[in-house]
């Protein structure tokens, strides 16, 4: 359906919302504690105010303690208060941890579904514009009496060679119809924002003063309605944001697969009919592959925490990059989980995540740590590839 590098971005994307869920879970936890330990203002007794205080401090610290253990690490001097108020703190994070993981998880692949529709919305979009100038041809054609002969360069967009193939094109249609992507429903839209956002554009004002434009020429005043305003114009973005909860997770995904539709196509003689990424193609495989990155990471995040910190020695490993966590942990499970994905493979894939999600160091820091270990657990026995050309782990 997607290649997998926009699958392990959607899973990176929706691993760091998770992250952030348990960080949150974790402060309602310790509200929680600190709720148990008020003073009743309901009891008659004597309430130690200082007592509670240093109370609920201590079952604050039993907690952080204790998170990932079965069984409690508790001093003998600590109070029945305290151990019980542990435990349901560590209950209710526990829950809602798991909550939160199967929530994210479905909505990740649901994000991921609607991306289709997104980007051949997109280009539809373009479809629509260009018809939009072509009825705008006719019509003053019509009202000057005058043959539709001659070529009149203001209407450029309407034989633009670039959406004459797109519309032509029996996947593109076939697509539309798979995802109800029906333009028809947007006409009034369609002329509006031409008329206030593409018409008056300055990369578009010069596209209409070019007589017989090539098809680069067509091509890149696509480009640049894309990138300059139906990416960026607020009008436009608002369709997206109504028809996508995620878009604006998905929007540099969706903007990528439309600009990658148009870079494809060269308007040669024996250029291939299939431009479009073919969106039904081992998507039953690369479902498994997204649902198992996310969670295979979800369940090593412990182990491989531990090694990061290892590795890094005297560095304190909460004190390294939550985007650069989440990046390391992935790549690992996936160099782990993943026999038949070359190890070179997927420490690129997650340096180039680290180039667009996190720090400008990132870059060197993830290739360096991942080169380490991807050594160490390869000798370890860890690593195991196989398949055709990659016995050797390469």
């Amino acid at each position: 359906m997607l290649n997998r590098r926009i699958l392990r971005v959607k899973a990176f994307q929706t691993l760091y919302a998770f992250q952030q869920c348990k960080h949150s879970n974790a402060n309602l936890a310790q509200d929680f504690i600190k709720e148990a330990f008020l003073p009743d203002l309901n009891s008659m007794e004597v309430q130690d105010r200082g007592l509670l205080k240093k109370e609920a401090s201590r079952c604050i610290e039993v907690f952080t303690k204790n998170l990932d253990k079965v069984q409690l690490s508790l001093d003998k001097s600590d109070n029945e208060k305290v151990k019980e108020t542990a435990v349901k703190a560590i209950s209710f994070y526990n829950k809602s941890n798991k909550k939160d993981q199967e929530f994210l998880r479905t909505n990740m692949l649901t994000a991921v579904e609607n991306i289709p529709a997104l980007y051949l919305f997109a280009i539809s979009m373009l479809v629509g514009f260009g018809e939009h100038v072509r009825k705008e041809k006719v019509k003053k054609r019509k009202f000057e009496d005058q043959p539709i002969v001659q070529q009149d360069s203001a209407y450029n967009l309407g034989s633009n060679k670039v959406l004459g193939i797109i519309e032509q094109n029996h996947s593109f249609k076939k697509e539309c119809l798979r995802f109800e992507v029906d333009i028809e429903e947007l006409e009034l839209e369609i002329k509006e924002w031409y008329r206030e956002l593409v018409k008056p554009h300055e990369d578009y004002q010069k596209y209409m003063a070019i007589e017989n434009p090539s098809i680069e020429d067509d091509k890149e005043i696509l480009l640049t309605i894309l990138k300059k305003i139906i990416f960026k114009k607020e009008a436009i973005l608002s369709f997206f944001q109504d028809k996508d909860l995620n878009w604006t997770e998905n929007k540099s995904i969706v903007r990528s697969l439309s600009s990658k539709v148009l870079k494809t196509i060269t308007g040669t003689e024996d250029e291939s009919d299939e431009f479009l990424p073919d969106l039904a193609l081992n998507w039953e495989e690369d479902k498994e592959f997204f649902q198992e990155i996310y969670n295979l990471t979800v369940a090593s995040e412990k182990e491989y925490s531990e090694l990061i910190a290892t590795t890094t020695k005297n560095w304190d490993v909460e004190r390294i990059a939550l985007t650069d966590r989440v990046i390391l942990i992935m790549a690992l499970s996936e160099m782990v989980n993943f026999s038949s994905i070359p190890t070179k493979v997927s420490i690129n894939e997650y340096i180039d995540i680290s180039k667009t999600y996190s720090t400008p160091k990132s870059k060197q820091f993830v290739n360096g740590l991942l080169d380490t270990l991807s050594k160490e657990l390869t000798e370890s026995g860890k690593i195991r590839k196989s398949g055709r050309g990659l016995i050797d782990n390469k």
